[in-house]
């Protein structure tokens, strides 16, 4: 079992090989990582500390990792990308979406929206907003689902702070194109959102969601399953069918 210590100084390492021009050397000491099951934290502290200080010298070895498409190198690829945050914004929100559409799976949508995206809110809402503005209507599913991971993100981590109720707004109108979504990949990352907004935002999530409604808007009925799933039972009773 990998300690923290040890995850940490793998990181280290493979950083300094990396700085050497050692890239082979360095992938070799990241193989056994990326073949077998380790908790995803340990995978993150292996990534924070093997980030070069230059994105674009990073890039290739983050590929590298990329086409072995497993579950742990994803992981490490976007800890490693969250150290650019906020700094190199839009280049780490398009290496992302690549990433995102060239693994092609649930848990890799979900592992980069989490660490990427839905940090980004948190250091750069503006930006960040903007620049997922067009992955709202992206051909790939995987794309439009990580939108509503990074809403869940930001709604986790702000927990109903009163200060933050301006962004939740914003948020949930950010969310009206994605409610009528009809592709279950998407659908679900998106319906992750509005359930993490109606956790700690519940009367705002509830006066969105049935002014969305009265609107005639079509949303599936597993989109609105899960936008209630937090509200306080009063709430939540104003949606029963």
């Amino acid at each position: 079992m990998m300690r923290k210590q040890e995850a940490v100084e793998l990181g280290t390492v493979v950083r300094a090989h990396l700085e050497q021009g050692l890239e082979d050397e360095a992938f070799g000491l990241l193989a056994p990582v990326l073949s077998r099951r380790i908790r995803f934290p340990y995978l993150e502290h292996i990534g924070r500390a093997m980030a070069l200080y230059d994105l674009e010298e990073m890039a290739p070895f983050l590929d590298r990792i990329a086409a072995s498409q497993s579950e742990g190198g994803w992981v490490i690829i976007a800890a490693a990308l969250q150290r650019y945050l906020p700094e190199r914004l839009e280049t780490v929100f398009r290496r992302t979406r690549a990433y995102i559409v060239q693994a092609d799976v649930w848990y890799a949508c979900d592992i980069f929206g989490v660490r990427v995206p839905g940090i980004a809110l948190l250091q750069a809402f503006e930006r960040s907003l903007a620049l997922l503005a067009p992955w709202r209507d992206d051909a790939n599913p995987w794309v439009r689902r990580t939108v509503g991971v990074a809403v869940h993100t930001w709604a986790k981590r702000t927990k109903g702070a009163p200060d933050t109720l301006p962004q939740a707004r914003i948020l949930l109108q950010f969310l009206e194109p994605l409610l009528e979504e009809r592709d279950t990949r998407a659908l679900k990352g998106i319906g992750w959102g509005l359930k993490t907004l109606g956790r700690y935002y519940p009367e705002l999530t509830a006066r969105w969601l049935e002014a969305q409604l009265h609107q005639e808007k079509r949303p599936r009925a597993l989109m609105v399953r899960k936008a209630v799933t937090y509200l306080p039972s009063p709430l939540r009773a104003r949606f029963d069918a």
